[in-house]
């Protein structure tokens, strides 16, 4: 991806001249006739603000259509309306909790089967494909274990089987990484992540190539209506002007901390990909994580990622919550791992906290 085309690929030129993006907070719109209409009727079915970033968008994902919804949550439920009763789609073992707890409960109300599992063993998953299996849904470098998918060999796989292939690529980002160019079907993000950037705003977003595929979205996305609303389209529009900048800083951070931490006692194990801002970190056990966390002075713990700032998360007791205890423990969800969106401040200040933090958290030994 070409960082002119990130800087400039948000910009309208309409006839003001104005560099930023209008914001059209009309929800209505004249006709101009009886029968005739300026292309939007309605918001929730169609604004200018958020056709903008659509467009732009789909130009950076190299796709047809793109569709911004009001959440991460509400792009993946976007998806699951396009499946029926007993259709069953392989899912990532090792995936965000909020999309295990919606599949959950899609499975639960709606007889649509979410089978797990471990898209590194490719075997195992060409053997696991049933008359009824209608997708693959993978994340491409998992939430939190941070375990990195080459998908080359599941595009060739969908294809041979019919089969839909869905990308939750809110780690990666279209800067990355894009997709739809090597055979996918259909990428998701959390653009609340770091499309947006800032931890500013809370949006999805949706991408597909095929034309047919766009035009049942586009039906899903207006019937729905979890339509995301101007400003928020806006703020989105101004993210992506940044988003080479931001991706690129956090992931030279994230390389540097993950190397430093592999040389910590008090650090475990260091769950690394090699790309982006992401990295998990399992403590030692002679380790408070909540000494840890409390100890934090310039990283904040917060349930979120992909922002400027450091986040600190506990997958625990936050993102995976709602996952049943022994789904946690067969991914390795435990007491003492933390997840770290590393953000774009000077390296020294963030791993001078961390270690501080660490220092805090040895926790005395009684012999």
């Amino acid at each position: 991806m070409k960082h002119t085309e990130l800087a400039q690929i948000s910009l309208t030129h309409d006839t003001t001249g104005a560099i930023a993006n209008p914001i059209y907070l009309s929800t209505a719109y004249q006709h101009p006739t009886l029968g005739e209409s300026t292309g939007y009727d309605y918001t929730r079915t169609k604004n200018p603000t958020r056709s903008a970033f659509e467009t732009a968008f789909a130009k950076l994902e190299r796709g047809t259509a793109s569709f911004a919804t009001a959440s991460g949550m509400s792009a993946i439920q976007l998806i699951c309306n396009l499946f029926k009763p007993n259709d069953e789609i392989l899912v990532s073992f090792d995936l965000y909790g909020g999309t295990f707890r919606l599949f959950d409960y899609y499975e639960q109300q709606y007889g649509i089967h979410f089978k797990y599992v471990d898209f590194l063993d490719y075997e195992s998953i060409a053997d696991a494909i049933t008359p009824q299996t209608v997708a693959l849904f993978i994340e491409p470098i998992s939430n939190p274990q941070m375990i990195e998918v080459e998908l080359e060999p599941y595009y060739r796989l969908a294809q041979q089987h019919n089969l839909l292939t869905i990308i939750d690529n809110t780690f990666l980002t279209p800067y990355l990484s894009t997709p739809l160019e090597d055979g996918a079907d259909i990428v998701l993000h959390s653009a609340t992540k770091y499309i947006g950037g800032h931890n500013d705003v809370l949006a999805g977003v949706v991408t597909v190539k095929d034309e047919s595929l766009a035009a049942r979205l586009d039906e899903l996305h207006n019937m729905i209506g979890a339509t995301l609303s101007p400003f928020d389209s806006y703020l989105l529009l101004r993210g992506l002007k940044t988003l080479h900048l931001r991706v690129d800083r956090s992931e030279e951070n994230a390389r540097l901390l993950a190397e430093r931490c592999s040389h910590l006692d008090s650090i475990n194990e260091v769950l690394y990909s090699g790309h982006t801002g992401m990295l998990s970190l399992r403590l030692n056990r002679n380790y408070s994580v909540a000494k840890f966390l409390e100890n934090l002075k310039i990283c904040i713990f917060a349930e979120s990622l992909g922002g400027t700032e450091t986040l600190v998360t506990f997958p625990y007791t936050q993102t995976h919550a709602d996952m049943p205890e022994p789904e946690r423990a067969k991914r390795g969800i435990d007491a003492y791992l933390v997840r770290l969106s590393v953000g774009v401040e000077n390296y020294s200040d963030i791993e001078a906290d961390l270690i501080q933090a660490l220092e805090h958290a040895k926790e005395e030994v009684i012999s």
